[in-house]
């Protein structure tokens, strides 16, 4: 047991297995007292029990701390005030917010259904929201809390992943506004961006995949090589370190974090331009010309090519 998080009460979504299981076991380890939130869904949403928060719950009262399990679907509005009330009945107060729950609904674009598209926005991206508001209430007044998000990189673009990469990214969106409508009142606000061997990112039917060579190509071994590089509990200690004083400056970032690799992703910005200076509106003729040399010039494309043959997933 650690004491730079001693005093301190967390809450962690989706805290019963892989990445948030590593999160709640770190922050437990380091002195805070958890709410350890899970549905006990599969990964794609469905079903739900109570197995996986007990079971966490369990592990870190053996460690010498102490935890509460909460069963609340995170896309449940109300759920995001039932975890911060059961914080504070419990424990008395709430310091950390780690919002990690998530889903995946895999489908091409031109094959996703409505519900599949509204189930992932709702867990991840409107999850988000639901706790992080309640929980900015309590911070705002008593003027410090700590966010920790659950991006992606599949939010940079990801094929197949609509649903996911566009709830993914705006939770960097969240992010960033949550730090600076809340940085006045001393809370910070920051995301990560997890490379890790989780079961939605390593499933059976991708092990399977694997071993007839598919998986993009990674093959069976190449994927063992990614588990053991990445496994899911290496994300938890950054995630704490943001939780921690050693971080009071760090506020509105987004981070990759891997079990190899920790990085700070640049803020947006815009990288060339061209002015119209006497304030005209812009003639297809000056666009046709001027966008290509000035703006464009050099870009790679990075997207497959038309003749590509498209996944029908």
């Amino acid at each position: 047991m650690g004491n730079r998080l001693e005093g301190k009460v967390a809450i962690v979504t989706g805290g019963g297995r892989g990445i948030g299981r590593g999160e709640a076991l770190a922050l437990a380890a380091e002195g805070a007292r958890v709410v350890v939130n899970d549905f006990g869904g599969s990964a794609a949403g469905t079903g739900g029990e109570q197995g996986p928060a007990d079971q966490v719950v369990a592990e870190i009262k053996k460690l010498g701390s102490d935890a509460v399990a909460n069963y609340d679907n995170v896309a449940q509005f109300e759920s995001g005030n039932r975890m911060v009330q059961q914080a504070l009945d419990a424990f008395g107060r709430l310091d950390i917010v780690i919002n990690n729950a998530g889903i995946l609904r895999d489908k091409m674009v031109f094959n996703m259904s409505e519900e599949e598209w509204d189930i992932v926005l709702g867990v991840h991206l409107k999850g988000h929201f639901n706790l992080s508001k309640h929980a900015s209430v309590v911070f705002r007044q008593q003027r410090g809390g700590v966010f920790v998000n659950t991006a992606s990189e599949s939010g940079l673009g990801n094929r197949g992943q609509a649903n996911y990469a566009a709830a993914k990214e705006g939770i960097i969106g969240l992010t960033r506004t949550l730090a600076r409508d809340l940085g006045g009142y001393g809370v910070r606000a920051n995301a990560i961006r997890p490379r890790a061997a989780t079961r939605l990112v390593i499933s059976d039917e991708m092990k399977a995949a694997a071993q007839r060579g598919g998986a993009a190509g990674m093959g069976l071994a190449g994927l063992e090589a990614f588990e053991r590089a990445n496994p899911a509990e290496a994300v938890a200690p950054f995630v704490v370190w943001l939780c921690t004083d050693a971080a009071s400056n760090v506020n509105g970032r987004d981070f990759l974090v891997s079990g190899a690799t920790i990085g700070l992703y640049s803020l947006p910005e815009v990288v060339a331009k061209v002015d119209n200076t006497d304030a005209h509106m812009w003639t297809l003729d000056e666009l046709d010309r001027i966008i290509p040399e000035k703006v464009t010039a050099g870009l790679k494309n990075m997207w497959p090519k038309k003749e590509e043959k498209p996944a029908s997933a």
